[in-house]
């Protein structure tokens, strides 16, 4: 069991990694135009927050056997890190205040996942919610439940079960509005160049 619980922390990591840099594309456009347009700042704070989180629940001295979910999360906080960093270089004074610590739990308490559905829902686009990224999110969900039941870690268990539920209403909504909102959507499937981290309430694990 104990095998089994390794093999698929391991997987649950690389598809994590693989979420942190999804963004990368996003911020080297946001780096051609030197400016970032209607991308939001939301989803990476919120990461950040959630990967302090399970940063301290990963060290030894909380939970023993719980270096992937150390390890992974020390990586993501960094990665997010350089992206906030990037934002605030070519974000307007408006957009930087919401950089501001006064801003950032009202924003994680009330900006995630609602700010990117609710453009969706004005727009009838999902041009800010792209779907390999959502999909990635929705199986990372996956792994890391699967990755708390086998062991049974509660905690793990409940913030992933729920992403996972909202990651599949994400997936749910990007394919209605894909096939049934702005035509100009439809590239976002083929462009990856275009993509830019959705919101979901859980980072990595």
């Amino acid at each position: 069991m104990g095998l089994v619980h390794n093999i698929v922390g391991i997987i649950g990591n690389v598809i994590s990694f693989g979420l942190f840099l999804s963004p990368v594309p996003t911020f080297y456009q946001i780096y051609k135009k030197k400016a970032v347009e209607e991308f939001q700042p939301y989803p990476y704070l919120g990461t950040v927050m959630n990967c302090l989180i399970w940063m301290f629940y990963g060290l030894p001295i909380v939970k023993n056997d719980n270096i992937l979910v150390l390890t992974i999360n020390s990586v993501g906080l960094a990665i997010e890190l350089i992206y906030l960093s990037v934002y605030a270089v070519y974000a307007n004074d408006r957009k930087k205040r919401v950089l501001d610590g006064s801003d950032v739990f009202n924003i994680i308490m009330y900006g995630l996942p609602l700010a990117i559905w609710k453009k969706v829902f004005d727009t009838k686009s999902v041009e800010y919610m792209p779907f390999w990224l959502s999909l990635a999110g929705f199986s990372n969900g996956i792994c890391w439940t699967i990755y708390a039941l086998i062991q049974f870690d509660i905690f793990i268990l409940v913030s992933n079960g729920l992403g996972s539920i909202l990651g599949a209403i994400q997936l749910g909504l990007y394919a209605y509005f894909y096939f049934n909102g702005n035509d100009k959507a439809k590239d976002q499937v083929k462009k990856p160049s275009e993509l830019q981290l959705s919101d979901q309430p859980r980072g990595t694990v």
